[in-house]
């Protein structure tokens, strides 16, 4: 496997469970730390369940979809061995954020969410890191074939 590749979903997943450890250590479950007002908070809360409390309480089906979904990216990778940076960047974003958050689900039972925003009025759900890393990948992939007409399996 691509050492790059490894780096970047290594860094990832250390950023993202760095940021959770850092929130468990220092605050209590729901407290809520003002950054930014009427904007930005940090909140520490527990997801049970997927994006937006999907599968809310379904621990063991939400690890092996991850699971799942780790293999299925493998697999892919395996078929495009050659991968330029912008696919082994995607690559470790994607894997990164999702061992980061398959690591709470396995240790904890539940995803530790701190990001708190409120946008324009609409109280966004709270989310991490590892979040962030998949919404950014996801992003980049769903860009690239939409703007350059690439094939979407070269890419995930």
């Amino acid at each position: 496997m691509n050492r790059k590749l490894i780096l970047v979903s290594l860094v990832c997943m250390f950023i993202d469970q760095i940021t959770k450890y850092i929130i468990i250590v220092k605050m209590n479950l729901l407290d809520s730390i003002e950054i930014i007002k009427s904007f930005f908070k940090i909140t520490y809360v527990r997801n049970y369940g997927a994006a937006f409390n999907i599968l809310d309480g379904n621990k063991i089906l939400l690890i092996l979809i991850t699971i799942g979904v780790l293999f299925f990216i493998y697999w892919i990778y395996l078929r495009n061995k050659t991968l330029d940076n912008f696919q082994i960047n995607v690559y470790g974003l994607l894997i990164g954020g999702i061992l980061g958050n398959l690591i709470d689900r396995i240790m904890f039972g539940y995803v530790i969410d701190f990001l708190d925003f409120k946008i324009i009025g609409y109280n966004f759900p709270i989310f991490n890191m590892a979040d962030i890393w998949i919404v950014v990948a996801v992003s980049l992939i769903i860009i690239k074939v939409l703007f350059w007409g690439d094939d979407l399996s070269k890419d995930i």
